[in-house]
């Protein structure tokens, strides 16, 4: 592939071309997608024209702009050389990794030794899709959950903190680096009282841990799913069922961890037993528990930040990536409290 950067063509327009050659024609439609589709949402998203002559295609815009459309389309042909697809959430994954400094720096670290960090790719292969960080403070997410035994996420809703933790799961789980999966949640309600529920315990608890069924379904086929709930090794339950185990050989989620009590977070955490990894999800913003009851999520925050062994990440509105409506809600309430 080649590439040119040529001067603003006139002093009134201040637009420069930068332009690249795909040398595979097939690969190149695909690259433009249906109705040249990828195109126009990176013409959108990073305010250029792109115009396609032969085998080039032309950004044409501010000279920055239109060398990170190049750089982009560059990433994205060669995922399609690679053999995989590209769609429109590959496409936002690429323009926020191009557009963000590198957070990350695994030299030295124990995941360097990892087969998916080699060349800077963080991928985590489930038995049915393969799952990249869309964000760089996901890529740092998941490469700190790879290499320590204990980790935090917080932030927002959306930012893919439980999703991620559950792929990593999945994918040590695969790799035989754990024995099961423990998915737990406080059982607390989100603001209203739903009163009694009908049938037995897991009847009851289900609707609290849904959001952790849902994550699964999207990594393992129904039937292998239905089968490792049934022989145990991969567990949802609820927090309060946590007290008195010793999770050996395991890798344990506790998600909404805002709506742990003090007792409650200090019991989980000391579940953690030999060969397993835990990870602890939550937003501060969305504290379910009753006035005055402390949030162990902000206590573990306090105590445990300067332990070296335990990482903490963060996410703020930009790392959302759900609908783009999400990321402007969150922003607009995180500016009324401020």
């Amino acid at each position: 592939m080649a590439t040119s950067l040529l001067p603003p063509q006139t002093d009134d327009t201040q637009l420069a071309e930068a332009a690249v050659e795909f040398p595979d024609n097939f690969l190149l439609i695909e690259l433009c997608g249906e109705h040249d589709r990828n195109l126009a949402q990176l013409e959108t998203k990073l305010g250029t024209q792109i115009l396609r002559r032969g085998n080039y295609l032309v950004a044409i815009g501010s000279a920055e702009a239109a060398k990170e459309t190049i750089d982009v389309l560059r990433a994205l042909y060669a995922r399609l050389e690679a053999g995989r697809e590209v769609t429109s959430a590959d496409i936002d994954r690429e323009l926020r990794m191009h557009s963000a400094p590198e957070m990350f720096d695994p030299v030295g670290d124990p995941a360097d030794q990892l087969e998916m960090f080699k060349g800077g790719a963080v991928e985590i292969k489930t038995r049915k899709k393969m799952v990249e960080p869309r964000t760089e403070a996901q890529k740092a997410y998941v490469q700190n959950l790879f290499a320590h035994e204990l980790g935090f996420g917080i932030g927002p809703a959306g930012t893919g903190k439980t999703y991620l933790a559950v792929a990593v799961g999945v994918s040590m789980f695969i790799e035989g680096h754990v024995d099961k999966i423990i998915l737990s949640r406080p059982a607390v309600e989100a603001g209203e009282k739903l009163g009694y529920l009908p049938g037995d315990m897991k009847d009851k608890v289900d609707p609290y841990m849904q959001p952790l069924y849902d994550a699964l379904n999207d990594f393992l086929p129904a039937k292998q799913l239905a089968k490792l709930l049934e022989e145990k090794r991969i567990e949802i339950a609820p927090l309060a069922f946590m007290r008195g185990r010793t999770l050996a050989n395991a890798f344990v989620v506790l998600d909404e961890a805002q709506n742990a009590t003090t007792m409650q977070m200090k019991m989980f955490l000391t579940r953690l037993g030999e060969g397993s990894r835990m990870v602890i999800t939550g937003d501060r913003s969305q504290v379910d528990l009753p006035r005055g009851v402390q949030s162990g999520l902000r206590d573990a925050e306090r105590l445990l930040g300067n332990i070296d062994d335990i990482t903490f990440n963060y996410f703020t509105a930009k790392d959302v990536v759900r609908h783009p409506l999400v990321a402007k809600i969150i922003e607009a309430y995180e500016a009324d409290e401020a």
